[in-house]
């Protein structure tokens, strides 16, 4: 088998097969459940030339191959003796308490997080408006902006109620109607009526009651903006729909089981589950306050300081149901304010690097990852720039947790959720003060972390350390010899219509670092994947979201269909290829909808890579802007 060795080598070095629970793969990586990932030997892993790098993300411990993982996957079935599993199956088995947490608030909040930020901007800058006297909040124009911003956050039940039960194998409908249940306008006026009896009289849980089911005391909450009882409440909503789907005659299932899951969940949620997980919430709001109350500045240095580290691990998820809880139980948080610095900490490192490096492609790669950590995307910058050159990285995790320290000694907190980066700004602004003392310990912070990284870089990031005259002159000489090489060119025409973009600019730091191969990322705007050369269908994957072409010439591409569209299994994808196939350049490969994937809560960037990119001594791609289909997009010269 052409895969054995390096299968062997891989089982070996991520513990051995004893320490394997389950192994499934998507187009570009094997992702292993470990039982221990501590004996995992990363180091050996990125070292061996079959393995492009390794990744460890809440519980899933990635292997990237490249375009030929099913092979090396068989290989690893093969010499494991693993049964195969569907590819990118959750794993059903025990994978750690807190992994399994992040895993399942990642799924619910990622689909949602769009219009999360678009509707916090909109508070925010609605807000900023009143604060500069440019509108009265008695105005209708603030008062229909108001609703715009926060119509969406005060029904997030709702929409938590799809992703949640979509996550827990449930029908989400199903869970958007226990949500609606929750929030339904009439429970405020049942809630200010006469209370009829108290409970938990003289604790902290003492409840009046208006009303009760069967007999049964109900204690009314407000579950309007909250985020924690619709998760419970759906997650036993799954479980009982699947028994009573069990049970149900096939004849009537199709209502029956919504019926009877509506007629038990609702009713018990309202008596049990709402109750217990609102006071759960309110704790959870009230500890955090009592950490950063008690001690603000080493809250803010810790938090500020480690975030851009819980992010490379994917740990972050199990931060961000907290920041909406406060947001929903206080109508504020501090804990997520505080890591606001973090995107600028990495703006100010890169335009350092961008600024001292002496090598080009660095260069090239800095200023447009400086331009996204500003937006508030810092993976390219993390990824790509700063976590290699590890100096910067670490300057800049410094500089955000000074950032962070501002932030929480001057009181500064977000009111509303937003997006990233510099439209996060107006979401500091106080709903009823304005722009208070909060607001500019923010900005300060902002500024001081921005220009403590940048000046840290530039004096001691060691950016050129790693460059020396014996290397500049090895590098003019490659050059020399090149000229008197034959050069093959190739040139790799564009299989979609869109805006081209610099590959650091994928969120995935497997494309965007240039671990999988050179190339570019395009932005389409139609959804028809053309073949960009003649040549062989090398990889097509079950889904139908990636491709793998190889040349006639011997290139091997890579064409990525957005960023984790694996998750949806296929849907709004159409191959009109098959593995093996030969094609034509200009041929249709695949057609994909790009509203859909964009509602289903996913990017439909496609990074377009050579594979094989280390095989050719020059790889040259067009500049960034407006491309069409059979529009040359890379050149290759052996």
């Amino acid at each position: 088998m052409k895969y054995e060795q390096l299968a062997k080598d891989i089982i070996k070095n991520v513990g051995g097969k004893e320490n394997i629970n389950s192994v499934s793969h998507c187009v570009t990586r094997l992702r292993f459940r470990l039982k221990d990932e501590s004996k995992a030997n990363k180091e050996a892993l990125e070292s061996n030339d079959g393995v492009v790098t390794v990744r460890q993300s809440a519980g899933q411990y990635q292997v990237v191959i490249g375009n030929h993982v099913p092979e090396v996957y068989k290989a690893v079935i093969a010499e494991s003796g693993i049964e195969s599993q569907k590819q990118v199956e959750e794993e059903e088995e025990k994978k750690g308490l807190f992994n399994s947490f992040v895993d399942i608030i990642s799924n619910i909040f990622i689909p949602i997080l769009p219009l999360l930020m678009a509707t916090g901007i909109i508070k925010g800058f609605n807000s900023l408006f009143v604060a500069l006297g440019w509108l009265e909040n008695t105005s209708g124009t603030y008062q229909l902006l108001n609703v715009i911003g926060d119509g969406f956050f005060t029904f997030l039940p709702i929409f938590l109620g799809y992703t949640a039960m979509k996550k827990f194998g449930g029908t989400p409908f199903l869970g958007m109607a226990i949500a609606a249940a929750l929030v339904h306008p009439s429970l405020i006026g049942i809630s200010e009526g006469e209370t009829i009896m108290t409970l938990f009289s003289g604790t902290v849980l003492e409840s009046p009651v208006q009303i009760t089911f069967l007999g049964i005391p109900v204690i009314l909450m407000s579950y309007t903006s909250s985020v924690v009882p619709i998760i419970f409440a759906t997650y036993f909503a799954s479980k009982l729909e699947r028994w009573f789907t069990s049970i149900t005659p096939s004849v009537i299932k199709s209502f029956f089981v919504p019926f009877l899951t509506l007629l038990v969940i609702v009713p018990l949620t309202f008596l049990i589950i709402g109750p217990i997980a609102t006071w759960i919430a309110q704790s959870i709001g009230a500890g955090v306050s009592a950490v950063y109350e008690f001690t603000p500045l080493v809250a803010g240095l810790v938090i500020g300081g480690f975030w851009q580290v819980l992010v490379i691990f994917g740990v972050h998820w199990g931060i961000i149901p907290i920041y909406y809880n406060n947001l929903a139980v206080q109508g504020s948080d501090m804990l997520i304010a505080m890591t606001f610095a973090a995107s600028f900490a990495q703006a100010g490192a890169v335009l350092g690097v961008w600024i001292k490096t002496r090598n080009k492609k660095l260069k090239t790669l800095s200023f447009p990852a400086f331009i996204s950590a500003i937006f508030g995307v810092t993976e390219p910058s993390i990824y790509g720039i700063t976590l290699p050159l590890k100096r910067p990285f670490i300057i800049s995790c410094i500089a955000s947790g000074i950032g962070g320290a501002i932030i929480a000694l001057t009181g500064a907190a977000l009111y509303s959720a937003g997006p990233l980066g510099v439209f996060k700004i107006p979401t500091f602004i106080h709903p009823e003060e304005g722009i208070n003392g909060g607001f500019w310990g923010m900005m300060i912070s902002i500024i001081v972390t921005f220009v403590l990284a940048f000046v840290l870089t530039l004096y001691f990031g060691g950016v050129n350390r790693k460059e020396d005259e014996e290397q500049v002159v090895g590098e003019e000489s490659k050059q020399e010899d090149k000229v008197e090489q034959n050069i093959n060119n190739e040139v790799i025409t564009s299989p979609l219509t869109g805006d081209v973009k610099n590959l650091s600019s994928i969120s995935d730091s497997a494309f965007s670092s240039g671990a999988l191969g050179k190339g570019v990322a395009i932005n389409p705007t139609e959804g028809r994947l053309i073949s960009p050369v003649s040549g062989t269908v090398s990889a097509l994957f079950g889904t139908h979201h990636a491709i793998g072409i190889k040349t006639e010439h011997g290139a091997e591409l890579l064409v990525h269909i957005g960023m984790d569209t694996v998750q949806l299994d296929g849907e709004h994808f159409k191959a009109h290829v098959s593995q093996g196939d030969q094609i034509e350049e200009g041929q249709l490969l695949i057609e994909f909808d790009i509203e859909s994937i964009r509602k289903a809560g996913y990017e439909i960037i496609t990074p377009v890579v050579i594979t094989n990119s280390d095989q050719y001594n020059i790889l040259e791609t067009v500049e960034e802007g407006n491309i069409e289909i059979g529009k040359p997009i890379i050149t290759l010269e052996k």
